[in-house]
């Protein structure tokens, strides 16, 4: 029998406590069996739960989600402290450090006159902080794991650093339109691989976005939403006509796709 008395409420030191007694004999054996690998989408489902939350101008569903997080960072570094390389404080240590290296300004006597400055000292800071002596470097630290969208606007905003860019968008479409063009090919005539310029015009759609200050993650879930609410009514539409959606031919499916998206304004 584990040694624990409920209480009405609890804080960060309780949540540690938790997850020490789950991960330890008497505890949890599932929670046991857990590595860093084993749990890694869980964490990355969390934090988008999280994001979620956030679109949702929901405080209660946030509060939740965030605790989720929160239990994620706390069994991670649980895990590390029975291994012996770090603890929950050590983290802590670490990030504080961090913020305070990364904001002279406030910490130290440096001073700035807006927020520009402040960001453009905090990327100097960081390629000091993490020895990246040209702007190659930053672009390959970069995370791989970031979703491949926002992953490529971010490579090319420390590209565009370094004086790599177009001056303004015009630019940025005629490079989409030679990659829709390079893609035709592989694609109709097999000059290619379709899969490399599939890729390409997508980095090119990205640099775009940035011109038009668009998020490529949000203009793509608003582009899937729009589909599903299109799609939804052209189906209802070929149910409305008594007609089986599976057997029209694709001319009729088109008249319908813009019929229903015609009724969208109305």
């Amino acid at each position: 029998m584990i040694n624990w008395s409920a209480k009405s409420s609890y804080n960060c030191q309780d949540l540690r406590e938790i997850v020490r007694i789950l991960r330890h004999p008497g505890g949890c054996s599932w929670d046991q069996e857990q590595t860093h690998q084993s749990i890694r989408r869980n964490f990355l489902e969390e934090a988008y739960e999280v994001a979620e939350a956030i679109d949702e101008d929901d405080p209660e569903h946030l509060k939740e989600e965030l605790g989720d997080v929160l239990l994620q960072v706390v069994f991670h570094a649980d895990i590390e402290a029975d291994a012996g390389r770090f603890s929950l404080d050590d983290v802590a240590d670490g990030v504080c450090k961090k913020l305070i290296y990364r904001h002279p300004h406030v910490f130290g006597d440096v001073v700035v006159h807006s927020t520009g400055e402040i960001l453009s000292n905090w990327e100097e800071l960081k390629k000091k902080e993490k020895h990246q002596e040209t702007q190659a470097d930053a672009v390959d630290a970069v995370a791989c794991s970031l979703p491949a969208l926002w992953r490529a606007e971010k490579m090319k905003k420390k590209a565009a650093k370094a004086g790599f860019d177009w001056r303004d968008v015009s630019g940025a479409l005629d490079k989409l339109s030679e990659e829709l063009d390079e893609l035709k090919a592989a694609a109709l005539s097999g000059e290619g691989d379709p899969a490399e310029e599939l890729g390409d015009l997508l980095f090119a759609a990205v640099c775009v976005g940035r011109f038009l200050d668009a998020d490529p993650e949000d203009a793509l879930h608003a582009a899937c939403d729009k589909f599903s609410a299109r799609f939804r009514r052209t189906e209802q539409l070929a149910a409305e006509r008594g007609q089986a959606f599976g057997e029209l031919s694709e001319a009729e499916i088109s008249a319908l796709w813009r019929e229903a998206k015609r009724l969208e304004g109305t």
